[in-house]
Parts: structure tokens; sequence; C-alpha cells
């Protein structure tokens, strides 16, 4: 009869550390919220504190849009469809643009049902395409990489995602990739859990890779990253314009930001100094020369440089100069960032709201990562914007990196 709304009714599941993540309650919360109900089928709750929890959810919705709007918040959580098909698919017909209803990726593990049989996607990150290559192999791809002619995937039938859980703190205690933000006062069991992670993550022959802001600089913390570089225990480095300019700065006149980093005090003339850093550079070729020559003796930059450590410096329009390493090219400068990241198991963002949500879209679930800043706005951002398994820090970053070179057995510099 016209008018007359078809209710539909479908099953989901999903398997992790369901209840102490929260992730069966923001399920539950997210049918109602959608206009829909839920009948919880099967829940299995693991024995141990360590086991995982699965989940079976039936979902009744009052009509497709409801029903849309829910499968697709589920999809978001880690709750896939039980009862599916193929996966649906349409040609790329404008390179560069998607078929219209393309399924856009999130950061989780993903897998797609072609010909009855469950493949796994790979270089997962959100905000991504699924397609599918001559060979069979499927990946992630962003809107703009799309060729004409490509198959990719539309819709939600035929995808299933896998949760990124972990259990909640307790007692107290720090407990590594489980969001939100930790106080300041938990700063040496933090930092020991992150060192221990950081060993473990590049004896599984995996990246750590670091972004950081000018604030590392600012605050005196550059000798102690660069001695981190020098030692090699960092894979890669993510900045902007500024974290080079002002760290170069520091090493031709001992200033930031035209303040003396020894006695707190403006320099005189000091307003021009980050200028006159980015002309001595410019005047050498660049920094990778500027070390070769002698031009540039000490610094993150000059150890990245001389440790051979892969480095992207991402511009932006507030950038002065900018620096000839510096990538003004907004396209260019993700795809060097993403090129750094592969293989990356540990990402430590250090006072970098900018590059650190920015990194944070083009890595999975699975990548361990921790953000430290002073301000919590800041460290509770990054999850906000969908990286969920980020661990938050709230300290100053310089007695961070201070204590983290201090448990990797570094020594720290003298001022």
């Amino acid at each position: 009869m016209p008018g007359v709304l078809t209710p539909i009714v479908a099953k989901f599941q999903a398997r992790g550390h369901l209840i102490d993540s929260g992730l069966l309650s923001d399920a539950m919360e997210a049918v109602h919220a959608a206009g829909a109900s839920y009948e919880i089928l099967r829940l299995d709750v693991g024995l141990l504190r360590t086991d995982q929890s699965e989940l079976e959810m039936q979902v009744s919705a009052p009509d497709e849009d409801v029903f849309d709007r829910v499968r697709a918040d589920l999809m978001s959580l880690g709750l896939s469809e039980i009862e599916t098909e193929d996966a649906a698919w349409a040609v790329v017909d404008i390179a560069g643009t998607a078929p219209d209803g393309f399924y856009s990726t999130t950061n989780l593990a993903t897998e797609v049902r072609v010909d009855g049989r469950w493949e796994q996607v790979t270089k997962q990150r959100m905000d991504a395409t699924v397609v599918q290559d001559s060979d069979g192999t499927l990946r992630c791809v962003k809107l703009r990489d799309l060729a004409v002619g490509q198959r990719v995937v539309i819709g939600f039938t035929g995808i299933r995602v896998t949760p990124h859980t972990t259990r909640k703190l307790q007692e107290g205690k720090f407990g590594f990739m489980q969001g939100g933000v930790s106080s300041e006062r938990r700063l040496a069991a933090q930092v020991a859990a992150i060192a221990a992670e950081w060993r473990s993550v590049r004896a599984d022959g995996k990246k750590v890779v670091v972004v950081a802001g000018p604030v590392v600089v600012h605050v005196g913390a550059g000798p102690t990253l660069a001695a981190l570089l020098e030692r090699g225990l960092i894979d890669g480095l993510l900045s902007g314009n500024a974290l080079a300019v002002h760290d170069i700065e520091v090493a031709l006149y001992g200033t930031s930001l035209g303040v003396e980093l020894a006695t707190g005090r403006p320099a005189v003339h000091g307003h021009m100094h980050h200028m006159r850093a980015i002309n001595t550079i410019r005047r050498a070729g660049g920094i990778p020369r500027a070390v070769a020559d002698g031009t540039l003796k000490t610094g993150v930059m000059h150890a990245c440089v001389a440790a051979e450590v892969p480095y992207c410096l991402a511009g932006s329009i507030r950038d002065d100069g900018p620096l000839p390493d510096t990538e003004m090219d907004l396209i260019a400068a993700q795809a060097g960032y993403a090129k750094i990241l592969e293989g990356a198991g540990l990402v430590v963002i250090l006072s970098s709201m900018l590059h650190g949500i920015g990194t944070g879209n083009m890595i999975a679930a699975d990548v361990r990562t921790v953000c430290v800043d002073i301000h919590p706005a800041v460290v509770s951002k990054l999850s906000d914007r969908g990286s969920a398994q980020s661990q938050g820090i709230v300290t100053d970053v310089g007695a961070f990196l201070a204590a983290l070179a201090q448990a990797l057995g570094v020594a720290v510099p003298s001022a």
C-alpha cells in the first residue's frame, strides 16, 4: 500500500574486547540514535580478562533510510552484517572521481566478499575507496588517484570490518592503545610502556615514525629528539616547515622564534633569525647540502641527514620562506608522508595537531599511536577525528622526550 513503510531486520556481529572498550554500549546507542531497535541474540563474554567477547545483535529498522544510517554507524564501529552477498561494483568513468554510492573506508581492517570468498583489503586507511586490481588484489585508493576503468566497491553489501578494541585503564595503570587522555601524574608508567612498545615494534621489523611540531624546538627538546635520531631509534620524521626552520635557527643562532634558548630572553634583532636561517639553507641548496658543506652542524634536521632518516616537511599557506626542502605541493606532501608511514608499527605525535591528524588519516587502526601535547583538547581531537586507537598523554613534550630518551637508554644532552 502507498505510504506504508517496510521494516528491515538484519543481524550484525563483532568480536573483541567489546565490554571493556565500550564498543557494546556505543553500538546500542548508535542503534537507538538512528531510530531503530536491537535485540542481543548472543553475547559470549571471555572467561579471562584477556579473552575477547563475541556479539550477535539483531537490528530492526522501520524503513530503509533508518536502516542505511544504523548500518553505516555500526560498520564504522566495527560491526558487520552477518547475512550478506558478494560486494557490488561500479566502474570509474571520470579520473579522480568515484561512482555514486561508493563505499568510503574506515581505518579498520576490512574484507570484501568476492565470488563467495572473503578477500582482505590492502593499504588500509580511512576516507578512501576499495579498488580491485587486474590481479584480483583489493586495495584502498584515494579519490584523486582513481583511474578510468577501475572497479570500485559501491554500497555496504559484502563488506566485513574488524573492530579494534582494547581493555580500558584499570586500577590507575597505563595500558597501551586504550584511547582517551592520560594525566601527567602517570608519566613514568606511560613512558615505560611506550618504550617497551618501541622496542617490540622494531624487533618485529616495523618502523617507529615521529610526527613533530615546532614546539619541540621551542621548549628546548630538539637536542633530545636529535639524540634519538642519531642512535638510529627513529625510522622516519614527519613535520612541516616550522620545525625545520626553528631547529636550524637554533643551530645557527641559538634562538627559536628569536628567543635565546639558553636565557629565555629575546635576542637583539632575533625576529630576523628564522628568516636568515631560511636564507642560509636556500643559499646552500637545501638541508642535505648544508650538512655536507658544514653550514649545518647540529640539530634535528642535521641528525636526520647524518643518520639517513627519511623525513618529509609538508608546507602550508602560512610558511615563511619556505625552506627548499619543504614540499609545498599538498598532494606530493601527502604522498611523501604515506611513503614514510609504510610499514609503521608505532607513530608518536609530538605537539603537532595539524600534521598529527593528517598522519592519523593515513594509517590503519592497528598502528600503535601516541599523541603527546600539553593541551588536553589537542590530544582528544585526534581520537575525535577517527583515530580511536590513539593514546593521549597530556604533558610537556620536553619532559616526555627526556623521560623517553632515558627509558630507551639514550643520554639526554645537557642544555
